[in-house]
């Protein structure tokens, strides 16, 4: 699973074509590009076990400045403290960066979790992915 990309490929007369690492897609996280963001799907349970798998793709896609990034947890039917530590890994790693980030969560009672730990004010939940395409700046408290 490495994270460089392999080298461009010299074509004749020129041209030079470059191979691009798929975006990653594993049981727990789905990763694609929409609207000029990077959008982290969340998918099933997210408990330490998902977060191991996370990490290291989180890790590649907050890595860069000005990433605009959307954290997706339409999918989550489970979410537990590894999960906010995932949130709260990917608002510090982009708001250090001059990024931005969104949060796309509907689940009542992932939603209520944000709320009680404090999330919800430093990283306020809107409740479809369109709204968070189309927020007009990053809408996450400071770092």
């Amino acid at each position: 699973m490495g994270s460089e990309l392999p080298p461009p490929t010299q074509q004749a007369e020129g041209e030079v074509v470059v191979r691009h690492e798929p975006l990653p897609r594993t049981p727990h996280l789905r990763v694609r590009q929409d609207q000029g963001h990077t959008v982290l799907e969340f998918r099933g349970e997210i408990d330490i076990a998902a977060a191991d798998e996370i990490v290291p793709h989180l890790d590649r896609a907050t890595g860069h400045t000005d990433a605009r990034i959307v954290l997706d947890l339409s999918q989550v039917e489970f979410f537990d403290c590894s999960g906010l530590r995932l949130l709260y890994r990917a608002r510090q790693r982009v708001l250090e960066r001059q990024g931005q980030v969104q949060l796309v969560c509907t689940h009542p009672l992932t939603l209520r979790v944000l709320r009680i730990t404090g999330l919800a004010r430093l990283l306020p939940p809107q409740p479809t992915l369109d709204a968070a395409l189309n927020q007009p700046e990053a809408t996450s408290g400071p770092v």
